[in-house]
């Protein structure tokens, strides 16, 4: 499966992204976990150590390699660089997931960054054509990524909501956009849900399914998903979502 995870910022993206991960790597499946988040908070929350993420770069700044693949950007460069290498040797391991940190670029029309989108977009189209493993990307905050057309190639759009007006407003715009990329599911899952109220919202806010609501925790932010125990009321609704998510057919 290939996965591209989307929603309004703050509603929770990260935390759904490395659920899933650690619940498909539990299932014996290699998987290569994608931060296209600004913020690159997904290691952290997949456990990985500050000092190894810290060694790490993003790919967007490796200025020399981008443009020995790419070109210098001085008008001429190339569209569909080699990057299979790329994946493998500047990826993290952590068990059997392999955290790649993609970095923020500026808006495609921005002339000066168009190596740069063309080298990570060349990532991209590899990871999901090429590489026979799971592939769950954390997109960043709102629609503007989406615009792009990053998460061409994806087959399946996961779509976080809180129940919150805004976030529901950003679910419902990122939904028509998938489908006009052609993304061929889309689905939601709600987050941050404190009562059936807030379920209740959700499910009324978007013309959509949910795939499962994940309860409000206070001792989930800011940690490592690891540090949650498995009995925990999180990892439970999680499994649901999991199961359901890989248990349907793909269309």
């Amino acid at each position: 499966m290939k996965i591209a995870i989307s929603g309004k910022g703050g509603v929770g993206k990260t935390t759904v992204a490395a659920a899933l991960c650690r619940l498909f790597e539990e299932d014996g499946l290699l998987v290569y976990a994608v931060d296209a988040d600004p913020d690159a908070s997904l290691g952290l929350t997949l456990g990985l150590a500050e000092a190894d993420l810290a060694r790490s770069r993003p790919l967007v700044e490796m200025k020399e390699l981008i443009s020995e693949r790419v070109g210098d950007g001085g008008g001429m460069f190339t569209l569909n660089p080699k990057v299979d290498d790329v994946i493998e040797n500047f990826s993290l391991a952590c068990g059997n997931i392999r955290l790649l940190r993609m970095g923020s670029v500026k808006k495609a029309a921005t002339a000066c960054y168009c190596p740069e989108n063309s080298f990570l977009g060349a990532v991209v189209r590899a990871l999901v054509l090429e590489k026979d493993a799971v592939v769950i990307m954390d997109m960043s905050a709102g629609i503007e990524h989406l615009t792009r057309g990053t998460a061409q190639g994806m087959d399946t759009m996961l779509i976080v909501s809180e129940p919150s007006p805004t976030s529901l407003k950003t679910a419902r715009i990122a939904a028509d956009l998938a489908g006009e990329l052609g993304v061929s599911r889309v689905q939601f899952v709600g987050n941050k849900v404190r009562n059936e109220q807030d379920q209740q919202r959700l499910t009324d806010g978007v013309n959509g399914r949910f795939l499962g609501f994940l309860p409000y925790e206070d001792s989930l932010f800011g940690l490592p998903l690891i540090n949650a125990g498995t009995d925990d009321p999180f990892w439970s609704a999680a499994r649901e979502v999991y199961c359901k998510l890989t248990s349907e057919p793909q269309t």
